[in-house]
């Protein structure tokens, strides 16, 4: 659909799908559905609040990292849930919090007891949870990886203070990084093993994110039967807060070629950049996906793609064409909704790509546009004076 209209649409450019992410809404609905679980979006991945309104009519709510988030989710989903968890709280995150969160999940017992006697006196009722760590995942990168040793998310078995549960209604446990649902059944396994006696003293239990639910060969019924297991053990009930599978695929980086340059090899010089636009690429890494391109010398013309910044490891990877590449060509990355609009950056004083929606009806329409100001504003206040 997208290189119908490739032409119209400015570099560079974000471009979400609709029916994409309506497709990928769809099938989480479905699976709250048949198990009576609740899935949050995770605004980690993907904070884009002019698609809340359509995200809202298929799944229960969100789930956020911290302050702005949980704003975020209160100002444009509202009458949804609304859940926070964070590493810690200050006293004046807590302040709001508790005026428009539902659940707060804590990372400690030391956290919870800083905070609880607020939240008791806040005059509303606030589900509670720890953050518990398994000490096991299947999470293969390591800076992803949140049980890792000496990893400093979540409470482990042995530092479990089970006299401290008074007002903790949950459990929250998070240790994937796009898997499928057997990683999930083998965690849970573990979970049980080690904090069944804790579960069944709660209302609620919460499998974090990283569940890659839209993805092609996901394996669905393992979910559900992973969902089941702790519903019909002890009646709690399920949360799942996958992040990238609401958005999976459903979304471009849409680029021009600026300039071709020769250094053992052909490099092309694009609008866009690793470091600002897709910083996952460096971070992960990983080489997205472009469309009619082809792995190095798989095609004819094989190019090294670079972006526009001063960092010489700016590089987003080897592709073959078909044809040559020329100055105001256009370069389409798939799957590009999530964790870039989220995470990209101004360095350089780059320009952040527009962010655009492509319409059910396939119709294009620009949501954002960004300029000087944007870089400007986040490095100083033009009413200071020394």
């Amino acid at each position: 659909m997208i290189e119908k209209i490739i032409n119209e649409i400015p570099t560079p450019c974000y471009v979400i799908d609709e029916n994409k992410l309506t497709e990928n809404l769809k099938l989480l609905k479905s699976i709250e559905d048949k198990t009576d679980c609740k899935i949050l979006l995770a605004q980690k991945a993907f904070s884009n609040f002019n698609f809340y309104p359509l995200i809202s009519e298929y799944i229960s709510g969100t789930t956020a990292s911290g302050i702005n988030e949980a704003k975020l989710a209160h100002e444009f989903m509202p009458d949804k849930e609304n859940h926070v968890f964070a590493p810690a709280f200050t006293e004046q995150d807590m302040d709001e919090l508790v005026r428009i969160c539902g659940h707060i999940v804590f990372n400690s017992f030391s956290q919870w007891k800083k905070h609880r006697d607020k939240i008791k006196n806040c005059g509303r009722d606030i589900e509670c949870g720890i953050r518990i760590n398994p000490e096991y995942s299947e999470i293969e990168t390591k800076i992803y990886d949140p049980c890792a040793e000496g990893s400093r998310m979540g409470v482990t078995l042995s530092a479990f203070e089970d006299d401290e549960l008074d007002g903790i209604t949950g459990l929250h446990f998070h240790t994937m990084c796009e898997q499928n649902s057997d990683t999930l059944w083998r965690t849970v396994q573990i979970v049980d093993e080690k904090f069944g006696r804790y579960i069944k003293q709660m209302k609620w239990i919460n499998f974090g994110g990283g569940h890659h639910i839209t993805r092609e060969d996901y394996d669905i019924e393992t979910l559900i039967k992973s969902i089941n297991f702790f519903k019909e053990k002890y009646g709690v009930q399920v949360y799942l807060e996958p992040g990238e599978a609401i958005a999976l695929n459903a979304g471009w980086l849409v680029s021009s070629v600026l300039d071709i340059v020769h250094n053992v090899k052909d490099i092309a010089i694009l609008d866009v950049s690793a470091a600002c636009h897709m910083p996952d690429v460096l971070e992960m890494p990983y080489r997205p996906n472009i469309i009619n391109s082809g792995k190095p010398n798989e095609k004819p013309y094989t190019y090294r793609l670079a972006g526009n910044t001063c960092l010489a490891g700016d590089t987003i990877g080897d592709y073959s064409f078909d044809k040559p590449l020329c100055s105001g060509d256009r370069l389409v990355f798939c799957d590009m909704a999530i964790y870039t609009t989220v995470k990209n950056n101004t360095f350089n004083g780059i320009t952040l790509p527009s962010i655009g929606v492509l319409k059910s009806n396939g119709k294009f329409e620009i949501i954002k546009q960004f300029g000087y100001n944007d870089f400007k504003m986040r490095l100083g206040s033009e009413t200071y004076e020394l």
